[in-house]
C-alpha cells in the first residue's frame, strides 16, 4: 500500500470514535489499521500492527489518554502520535506535547486541520522510508502572460506525461472559470466541474470529490471549470484552498491552469503553487508582460524562488524577439524552451488527444515530456533546468530548435 499512511484510533466514547473513524474512512490516503475502547488495551493493539500514527481521543478521561501518549512514545518510537480533544487549555496542550505528542486537534475534527497535521508529521519527519512512505504532493502552476501563449496546452500534456509513471497520480484543474477549454483537449464531456465540488464544500469528502473528477485514458483526472457562466465568481479563495488541500491528500501531482486575470482565485493558485511555469512567446507584447509579472512576483515573498519562465514556440521566425534580447529585457535565465510545432499541436487540440498519443515522436513532445521528467524527479517541488537536463549552455538549443 505505498503512499498509504496506516492509522490505529483510541476513544472510549462510541459515539466520538465512530464520527471520527467515518471521516478517517474517508480519506485515501488512510488505512484504518485498528480501533480501540480502551486505553489500557491500544499500547498491546498498537505494538501489533505497527501503525504509522496512533490517533489519541483525550476526553474520555484525559489523565489516562496522557499517559498513554507518553508510553507509546517511550515504547513505539516510530509510531507518531496525535491526541484529539474537546478542550482547548492551555496545560492539557502543553502535557500532552511533553509527553511526545506530535499534534492536539480540536474536537470535532476537521478533516482540512487532519490533513495539515499529517503534512506536517511527513515534513518534520523527512518523510517515512519503505512501503508506508507518504509522498510529497507537488503543485504546479502554469500562468500565462497572454491570450493565446499555449499554457492550457503545456498545463494538459505535462499532466499526461507525469501520468505516465504508474507511481504517479495526476489532476488537472481548470481554474480559466469563464473561458477555460482544459476539457476540450482531452475530449471530456464532464459529469461535474469544480463549481459542484464547491457548492458543496461544507460536505465535502473524498467520494465525492473523486466523482466530481474525470479520468482519460491516460491516466491523468481532470477537474474542469463551470458549465455555466453566471457559476464563474461563485468559489471563494478558501474553498478553493480546502479543495486543493483534499487533492494533495490524494494525488502525487496538481497541475492548475490559471486564468490570465490573476484574481483571487489566481493567486490563491500561485500561492500554493510548489512551482510556477510562466509562459511567454518571443514578442514585444509578452516579454512586457514576463516583466511586469516578474516584478510583481518579487515584491511578494514566497513568489521569486519559485517562478520559472517558459518560451513556447520557440523557432517561430515571424517577428520573434532574438533570444539574446529577451534575457535583456526579463533579466532571467530563460527556464524551458519549446519548438514551434503549431500544426502538430493543433492537431492535438481538436482531436482532443494529447501530444504522447497523437504524436509521440515529435520534438514538441519529446520537449515537453523532458519538462514533465525534471518536475516529477524533484520531491520539493525544486525542477531541474533545461540546461541542466541537456548537459548544454543556455543557447545550445539553438542549433535543433529543441531537443
Amino acid at each position: 500500500m505505498g503512499n498509504v499512511v496506516r492509522l490505529a484510533i483510541v476513544d472510549p466514547n462510541d459515539a466520538s470514535r465512530t464520527v471520527m473513524k467515518n471521516l478517517l474512512l474517508g480519506i485515501d490516503v488512510i488505512w484504518l489499521e485498528a480501533e480501540c475502547s480502551r486505553y489500557e488495551f491500544f499500547t498491546d493493539v498498537a505494538s501489533q500492527t505497527q501503525p504509522d500514527i496512533a490517533l489519541i481521543s483525550l476526553d474520555a478521561d484525559p489523565e489516562q489518554g496522557l499517559a498513554l501518549v507518553g508510553k507509546l512514545n517511550e515504547e513505539l518510537p516510530s509510531c507518531d502520535t496525535l491526541v484529539v480533544s474537546s478542550s482547548q487549555e492551555g496545560s492539557l496542550i502543553l502535557q500532552a506535547m511533553r509527553n511526545g505528542a506530535k499534534e492536539f486537534l480540536s474536537y470535532p475534527l476537521k478533516l482540512e486541520e487532519f490533513l495539515a497535521s499529517l503534512d506536517r508529521i511527513r515534513q518534520s519527519s523527512g518523510g517515512r522510508d519503505g512501503e508506508g512512505q507518504v509522498r510529497s504532493s507537488q503543485v504546479i502552476t502554469v500562468a500565462g502572460v497572454g491570450g493565446g501563449v499555449g499554457c492550457t496546452s503545456l498545463a494538459i500534456n505535462i499532466a499526461c506525461s507525469i501520468a505516465q509513471d504508474e507511481r504517479n497520480s495526476v489532476t488537472v484543474i481548470d481554474l480559466d472559470l469563464a473561458l477555460g477549454d482544459a476539457d476540450v483537449w482531452l475530449d471530456i464531456i464532464p459529469d461535474y466541474t469544480i463549481q459542484d465540488v464547491a457548492e458543496n464544500i461544507s460536505r465535502l469528502d473524498y467520494s465525492l470529490l473523486k466523482r466530481s473528477l474525470t479520468k482519460h485514458d491516460c491516466g491523468a483526472f481532470l477537474l474542469p471549470r463551470p458549465t455555466q457562466l453566471d457559476d464563474a465568481t461563485s468559489i471563494t479563495p478558501d474553498e478553493f484552498r480546502r479543495v486543493i488541500a483534499l487533492l494533495k491528500a490524494t494525488f502525487t501531482h496538481l497541475v492548475i491552469d490559471i486564468s490570465k486575470g490573476f484574481g483571487p482565485l489566481d493567486m490563491a493558485a500561485l500561492e500554493v503553487a510548489d512551482s510556477i511555469l510562466l509562459v511567454t512567446q518571443l514578442d514585444l507584447p509578452c516579454l512586457r508582460n514576463v516583466v511586469r509579472l516578474l516584478q510583481y512576483f518579487d515584491l511578494n515573498e514566497g513568489f521569486e524562488d519559485k517562478v520559472n519562465v517558459v518560451v513556447n514556440r520557440f523557432g517561430l521566425e515571424a517577428n520573434q524577439i532574438s533570444s539574446a534580447k529577451a534575457l535583456e529585457t526579463i533579466g532571467r535565465e530563460i527556464f524551458w524552451q519549446l519548438p514551434n510545432e503549431y500544426a502538430t499541436i493543433v492537431e492535438s487540440r481538436n482531436n482532443g488527444v494529447p501530444l504522447l498519443m497523437q504524436a509521440p515522436k515529435a520534438k514538441l513532445t519529446k520537449s515537453i515530456d523532458q519538462l514533465a521528467r525534471s518536475i516529477d524527479q524533484s520531491a520539493s517541488g525544486e525542477v531541474v533546468s533545461q540546461e541542466a537536463t541537456t548537459r548544454k549552455g543556455l543557447f545550445g538549443f539553438l542549433s535543433s530548435g529543441s531537443k
